[in-house]
Order: C-alpha cells, then structure tokens, then sequence
C-alpha cells in the first residue's frame, strides 16, 4: 500500500546515516515531508537531497535549537505529525572502565536529546490534530551486557520516559501516540565503529540489503527492517498503539546468553 504517510510532516533526528537514514528513506517513499536534522551537514543534506526532504544541522542537546527547528517547522509546513528521536551514539564501557565523561555524553545525546524533542515537538503536534511520537531505545536496556553501561543506561531511560510521554499525553487528550523501538545489533556505521572499538566480527556476517531476516543471518539485522517499523508506526494503521515497546532483534532476545555474546 503507497503512500501510507502521505500528507504528513515527519521530523528524523540523526538523518544522515544509519537507522535515521533508512527511517528517513521509508518515510518520504511512502508520502511523508521529511525534515531530517543531524551534525553530519554533508551527510545529512545529501540524504535530504537524494530524497527530497529539508535538511537541518542539530545537535540534539541543544535546547535552543530545538525551539528553533520546531518554529521553523511551524512556519514553513504549519504542522508537524511525526517524531523520531533517533540520534544516537556508543562509545563501549562497563561500570569500571567507563568514564564520567563518555558516561554524560551518552546520556545527553540520546536521554537528553529525546526529552527536548518530545517536550518541543509535542505542543506543535497536539496543534496539527495528533500524530506520532518514535524513540528508538535498544534491546540492551532489556538484557545484560557488560560492555555498554552507559549506553544501556541511555536506552533504559528513554524506555521509560516514553511510557511517560504517552501517558501525558493521553491524559491531555493530545491524540499523540509515543512508542519505543528496541533494535538489536543492525548493521548500521554506529555498530560497525563499535565493533571496531571493541573487536566484535558480528558486523562482517553476511546481510541483504533489506527485507526479511533469512534464518541464518542470526542476529544481525538491516536498517530497512526498523525502518519498515517506523512507517507503520508513523502511519494511522498504527492508530491504536502507544506506550508499547516493539523489540525487533531477529531472535536475539531468545538465543542463549553464551550464543548471543559470540554473536555480540
């Protein structure tokens, strides 16, 4: 079915590459006005321009951009339906070897950079008759993996805070729905980088392109397999959903925990 999101506004934070790029692609492929925002300027106007979507350099920390994007999001389109809070980093740690430092950047790219969009997007949203709040959590907020602390950190917080969302604004009578994506290991530049800092080989495996996991694929998955999530979740076939959490990790969650570590 074509155009599942046509005539909305969907705004895509870390756009230029990754899981923000394909949820970027799927979203315009099916209709939507895509405004992405990332720090890559290069990478994201190049997206947008492939695409035909508006390109916007964020950072998703900053408060005061956020208001800005979001008037001029208001300005220019006169509504806004979707967000997806997906700009993200990882930088590998446990609770021992992990410093403060790596430990603030994370939570503020991804907790932070989730809190100010929702807070800034929602009145915008509420405005334009409802729509669509996506957070993109982790399946690491759900199982045990030493490496990733404050990433995992990160992800839980998000994990709840969308449950608050939702609840807040369904309390408001908003009409916006807010669920959180749980991926597993996608093959996305971010997990190969991490991979490379932490001598993980899972992100070599073999993978198409998008489409349906192949049982021997594992646990590895493509950006398309989120992105098709995305579009449903953007779309009014998912009318009826919030406050839900949609893990989809191709059976990682399920594999023993010795398998899944050397798959990790």
């Amino acid at each position: 079915m074509a155009g599942r999101v046509a005539g909305k506004v969907a705004l895509v934070t870390g756009g230029a590459k990754g899981l923000g790029e394909a949820d970027a692609r799927a979203l315009a492929a099916e209709g939507a006005q895509v405004v992405l925002t990332d720090v890559d300027e290069a990478g994201g106007q190049a997206v947008a321009d492939d695409i035909g979507a508006v390109f916007k350099p964020q950072d998703v920390t900053d408060e005061a951009r956020w208001q800005t994007i979001i008037d001029e999001i208001q300005r220019d389109f006169g509504a806004l339906h979707v967000l997806v809070n997906n700009a993200g980093i990882v930088l590998p740690g446990s609770i021992e070897s992990q410093t403060y430092a790596q430990y603030q950047a994370q939570m503020t790219v991804m907790a932070d950079g989730t809190f100010l969009g929702s807070k800034y997007a929602i009145p915008l949203m509420a405005a334009s008759g409802g729509g669509s709040i996506i957070n993109m959590a982790s399946v690491v907020s759900k199982l045990a993996y030493s490496g990733v602390v404050s990433y995992a950190a990160a992800k839980g917080a998000i994990e709840g805070m969308s449950r608050s969302i939702a609840a807040h604004c369904l309390e408001s009578g908003y009409r916006i729905r807010c669920n959180s994506i749980h991926p597993g290991i996608i093959n996305t530049p971010m997990v190969q980088n991490f991979g490379a800092q932490a001598g993980d080989v899972a992100v070599d495996a073999p993978q198409p392109p998008e489409g349906p996991l192949p049982a021997e694929a594992g646990v590895l998955g493509a950006p398309r397999n989120i992105a098709d999530l995305v579009v449903f979740l953007a779309s009014d076939e998912s009318a009826f959903i919030t406050a839900q959490e949609f893990v989809i990790d191709g059976g990682m969650s399920m594999l023993p925990a010795p398998l899944v570590h050397e798959l990790q």
